[in-house]
């Protein structure tokens, strides 16, 4: 029997930890063939070049796509995303998979969508049916209507595909891949000192009593305050003189604010106890959470891993808005008062309790044995 060939494009470093444990399962499946399609910020180094690290867990990759253009703002974004289409169609048409994944909902995954989709090869998408505050809202919900299957990671979101019209036969509750590994690191005792490891830009900072995570990006519906809103972050926490692991943002429009803001205060102000980042292996980030007080930012990994591993956020602003979220989160506004008050609460707040709400930690395996087994075709209805 023919194995049947799955590809998989990953174009961001969160996107890797979003689907890591799937890709092994259906590497390792017998059934199955992968072929892993790197692409857009993945690629760079600036972003934090998370191919170095696919590579290192042993994935072999079928194409690389050099797709983003420089500018950090809407029409760079446009055009990074119809050059990823342009080279998408390519990499599709050479690999001729017998179906396409896509994942969640960053603003470049509609190049993959629309380019599978358009060649008549089945698409299946990862995390669909979910809500945030800004673009990627709108590119979640293209991705699902181009889709053929769906695999997504709450009953919350099910039950949103199926109202967006799909079938629902076709929308499966998986769970999030991102889970599988923070339960592998919760029933674990690793510690490891990310300075030693990473190096990284700061200070050797002391953080064995204790330090919080930062990981903060652009709001890509209010990117022209990118840089007013992590400078709020950066005073609320360099006042509150606690030892910090700052990560540098992700490519969407506004990053460059972001960044700009990241370097001329750490210029200026020279914080004594905050280091920077530009990524880690998804293993050892989570590790590093877990022996946080508290996450601070506006990532998705707040409301999804943090949950699971029951570590408190302070989620910043509205790029997760109206996304489903557990108790462990304190919604704030971009302002410096109201960040250092949620941060000085959030880091008191004790034995938060564990939640499954994205997924009990198989999704990988569930994904890799739907992939093999269920029907593949490109069957796209339109119904009224």
């Amino acid at each position: 029997m023919q194995k049947r060939k799955i590809c998989v494009v990953v174009t961001a470093r969160p996107s890797y930890s979003r689907i890591k444990t799937a890709l092994a399962a259906i590497d390792h499946h017998p059934d199955l063939e992968l072929q892993l399609v790197i692409a857009g910020s993945a690629l760079l180094d600036r972003y934090g070049n998370a191919v170095d690290f696919i590579e290192k867990d042993g994935f072999k990759i079928s194409s690389k796509v050099f797709m983003v253009l420089e500018g950090e703002n809407p029409t760079t974004m446009a055009k990074t995303t119809g050059l990823g289409l342009m080279e998408l169609t390519n990499v599709f048409y050479n690999l001729k998979p017998d179906a396409v994944v896509t994942i969640a909902d960053r603003f470049e995954t509609i190049a993959t969508s629309i380019a599978a989709s358009y060649q008549n090869i089945p698409l299946v998408h990862i995390q669909g049916g979910e809500v945030t505050g800004n673009i990627d809202e709108k590119v979640r919900h293209a991705n699902t209507k181009l889709a053929d299957l769906h695999l997504v990671s709450s009953d919350d979101a099910r039950e949103r595909v199926i109202k967006l019209g799909e079938d629902p036969e076709k929308v499966i509750n998986t769970g999030c891949p991102s889970i599988d590994l923070a339960k592998e690191i919760r029933a674990s005792d690793l510690y490891f000192n990310p300075i030693e490891k990473y190096g990284g830009v700061g200070p050797e900072i002391d953080f064995q009593n204790g330090y919080i995570v930062v990981m903060q990006h652009p709001v890509t519906t209010e990117y022209h305050e990118s840089k007013k809103q992590i400078l709020a972050t950066l005073e609320a926490v360099d006042e509150l003189e606690i030892p910090t692991f700052w990560f540098w943002p992700n490519v969407d429009a506004g990053s460059d604010g972001t960044s700009n803001g990241i370097r001329s205060y750490r210029e200026k102000m020279k914080p004594q106890h905050i280091h920077f980042f530009k990524n880690m292996e998804p293993r050892d980030f989570l590790i590093l959470l877990k022996h946080s007080k508290t996450l601070i930012g506006n990532s998705s990994v707040g409301i999804r891993e943090c949950a699971y591993l029951g570590i408190p956020v302070v989620n910043i602003g509205n790029r997760q808005n109206r996304r489903l979220r557990a108790q462990n989160v304190i919604d704030v506004k971009a302002k410096k008062p109201e960040i250092k008050f949620a941060i000085e609460q959030s880091i008191e707040r004790k034995n938060i309790t564990s939640s499954n709400i994205y997924g009990d930690g198989e999704a990988g395996k569930k994904i890799a044995d739907i992939l093999a087994k269920t029907e593949l075709s490109f069957s796209k209805t339109i119904t009224y």
